[in-house]
């Protein structure tokens, strides 16, 4: 990574603000024996250069009006409202020094994992790791393969291979970085026995209602005529006239 810085001579915070009203970014360099910098550094190359991957764990090669730096990224400030970055500071990469850095955990070969193909769930428990690094051997990234990685694999610092005089600023214990757990499945609850057996009575009813109406209606329909015949009857008999003789 290249950027080009230029010195600035601002002196108060309406300098400042002109300088960023121009598209610039002020910043300082800052580490080694050399006295700090102010500089300024044009915002759309510095954010071309914060949209790469790990922009605050690489070493970037910064020319200040035609003299090349090493450097890392230390501190970026952003704006409140915008979210636009307004100051980044610059740490002097000096060698035979030592610096400590939170690098990105990488996760390669998922398409092996025999525990992700039977649905398995990649718990990520740490995306970076703070390390102590020589500042002549800085990693871009930690490895973790996934091949052959099946269903209860844990991962842990110890598996990772960290470059030579690398070390986790982490001492005394082997910490887990990520794990390869079973699938979640949700159970819907099973129906109660006599919810079950009520509804398939119920339906059984309603089965059996159409024929059973159909007996009930005939039957009342049968006993109806026979009401209707003993009624004639009878009223033919009050009709008939006396026959006594005389």
């Amino acid at each position: 990574m290249n950027l080009e810085a230029n010195i600035r001579n601002t002196k108060t915070k309406g300098d400042l603000k002109i300088l960023r009203s121009k598209g610039e970014v002020p910043g300082v360099v800052y580490g080694g024996k050399d006295q700090n910098q102010k500089v300024f550094f044009s915002k759309k190359k510095l954010k071309t250069l914060m949209e790469k991957e790990n922009f605050l764990s690489n070493i970037i090669n910064l020319k200040i009006e035609g003299k090349d730096q090493n450097v890392l990224p230390r501190e970026i400030i952003f704006d409140t409202l915008t979210d636009e970055p307004i100051h980044v500071d610059f740490l002097r990469i000096i060698k035979g020094g030592t610096v400590i850095l939170e690098i990105p955990v990488k996760f390669t070969n998922s398409e092996n994992s025999p525990g992700l193909k039977r649905g398995g769930v990649l718990n990520i428990v740490r995306r970076k790791v703070e390390l102590k690094c020589p500042t002549e051997n800085i990693p871009n990234e930690l490895i973790v393969d996934l091949n052959d990685a099946d269903i209860g694999t844990s991962f842990k610092i110890s598996s990772i291979k960290l470059p030579e005089n690398v070390f986790p600023t982490i001492k005394g214990r082997d910490f887990v970085v990520a794990t390869l757990a079973a699938p979640t499945v949700i159970k819907e609850p099973e129906k109660p026995a006599d919810v079950v057996e009520g509804a398939e009575g119920a339906e059984e009813g309603a089965e059996a209602s159409p024929g059973e109406g159909k007996e009930a209606d005939a039957k009342a329909g049968t006993q109806g005529d026979k009401g209707d015949k003993k009624e004639d009857s009878k009223k033919g008999d009050e009709k008939k006239p006396s026959t006594e003789k005389k």
